[in-house]
């Protein structure tokens, strides 16, 4: 039993004619009746008592035209809900975001999926890079935005890195540090809360390189969470000196330290491999491409 065979029994049971239905149907007449023969002999009944030239519709028939009709707008419904999703007109979104994603993106794609995608649902999860990979796995996530430098690699990930971002250390305006004109060294950092979201042990490393053991995050940063919003707030009014990628927070003094700038985030989309994505996905994409960068 197919779509077509009850859109072909339809069709006759408005019509009551072989020759109009089959016309209507765009196919030759004795390739109508096989459709419908084949209709009835599945059934194992007569759907049609043929009267004269007119066809009407058996006890049988009168019950199955109506369940067929169901069928297939059901069918057209299920069609036209993939097209809305494929359109970005429906259907969901379900997005794990680590902190740093989760300061630049969330509000961002929330607004644009309110304004511009009203019928999609989205679905926003925050927390630890490790718990929102367990969500991706266990399919109750389509997709992460995170930092890939905190993520474990796995056979069954798939990341798209789109960029990498700066990392410094910022304070408030008319915070101490930011009076001094000239480079200042770490050590002058060590007085007041340092704040940072976790991170990677290849940031950790990084941080060593440029200032020494004691820029370790285990002995430097006294503040830690992973929500990057609440940080930028504690440093804006406070002496907290915040450590995190620098769009984080434009309104924040960059301290000029003597060395290179921290490369501290690679932000990337993560994906299970081989699995179809989600539709809406592409709209992610697409903000991340507009708004991750320095």
């Amino acid at each position: 039993m197919t779509l077509v065979q009850l859109r072909h029994l339809i069709s006759l049971a408005e019509s009551g004619s072989f020759s109009k239905s089959a016309q209507a149907m765009c196919i030759t007449q004795p390739a109508f009746s096989r459709s419908i023969r084949a209709l009835e002999d599945e059934l194992g009944a007569p759907l049609f008592d043929r009267i004269g030239r007119r066809s009407e519709l058996t006890p049988l028939g009168r019950d199955v035209v109506v369940r067929a009709g169901q069928l297939v707008l059901e069918a057209g419904e299920l069609r036209d809900s993939a097209r809305r999703m494929h359109e970005g007109q429906g259907g969901a979104i379900r997005i794990g975001m680590g902190s740093g994603p989760g300061a630049m993106l969330m509000t961002p794609l929330l607004m644009h999926m309110a304004k511009h995608h009203p019928k999609v649902r989205v679905t926003v999860a925050r927390g630890a890079t490790e718990l929102l990979t367990q969500a991706l796995r266990a399919r109750t996530l389509d997709a992460l935005v995170v930092d890939a430098r905190s993520l474990v690699p796995g056979v069954d990930l798939e990341i798209d890195t789109f960029c990498e971002m700066r990392g410094v250390f910022m304070c408030r305006k008319g915070h101490p540090l930011a009076r001094k004109r000239s480079a200042i060294r770490f050590d002058a950092l060590k007085p007041y809360p340092i704040a940072s979201t976790p991170l990677s042990d290849e940031v950790a490393r990084s941080l060593v390189e440029a200032y020494g053991p004691d820029a370790h995050p285990a002995q430097c940063v006294t503040l830690q969470c992973e929500e990057l919003a609440s940080l930028v707030d504690v440093a804006r009014s406070s002496d907290a000196v915040l450590l995190a990628i620098r769009a984080a927070a434009p309104d924040l003094v960059e301290l000029k330290l003597q060395s290179a700038h921290l490369r501290v985030a690679r932000f990337g989309l993560v994906t299970l491999r081989r699995r179809t994505q989600a539709p809406g996905l592409a709209i992610v994409r697409e903000l991340m491409r507009q708004l991750m960068h320095d």
